[in-house]
C-alpha cells in the first residue's frame, strides 16, 4: 500500500456554499428508508460491506456511498463516523435490475 501524506478532502470541503437536495434525492431517500429491513447492527466501530449492481460499466462505484450511508444512519440510528472500513464491489447487471446489497460487521482491525 502506498502512503501519500496529505489530509483527505471531505465532501463538505469540496463544494462551496450551500447544497440543496434534489427532488430525485428526496424520493430516493424515502424509498430506500422504507425498503431497508429491520436489522440490528454492531455497536461501536463498524465495517460496511456492499455489492452494487449497475447497468452501466461507466458508473463510478464511489458515487453511491454518501447518499446510501446517510439513509443507513437515519434508519438504523447510528453516526456514520463509526464506519471504519468499507468494502465495495461493483457488478454489471441488465438495465432495470440495479441493486445494492449490504451488511454490517463489527470492525476488527487486522
Amino acid at each position: 500500500m502506498e502512503l501519500i501524506k496529505i489530509k483527505p478532502l471531505s465532501v463538505n470541503d469540496a463544494w462551496k456554499g450551500r447544497r440543496f437536495r434534489s427532488a430525485k434525492y428526496n424520493s430516493y431517500r424515502q424509498s430506500l428508508f422504507n425498503l431497508l429491513p429491520k436489522i440490528s447492527i454492531p455497536e461501536g466501530k463498524k465495517q460496511l460491506n456492499l455489492i452494487v449492481g449497475f447497468s452501466s460499466k461507466g458508473s463510478d462505484v464511489d458515487n453511491i456511498l454518501k447518499p446510501f450511508i446517510d439513509v443507513l444512519q437515519l434508519k438504523y440510528k447510528f453516526n456514520d463516523s463509526a464506519i471504519y472500513k468499507i468494502i465495495i464491489e461493483k457488478e454489471i447487471v441488465k438495465k432495470g435490475s440495479e441493486f445494492v446489497k449490504f451488511e454490517f460487521e463489527k470492525y476488527l482491525k487486522q
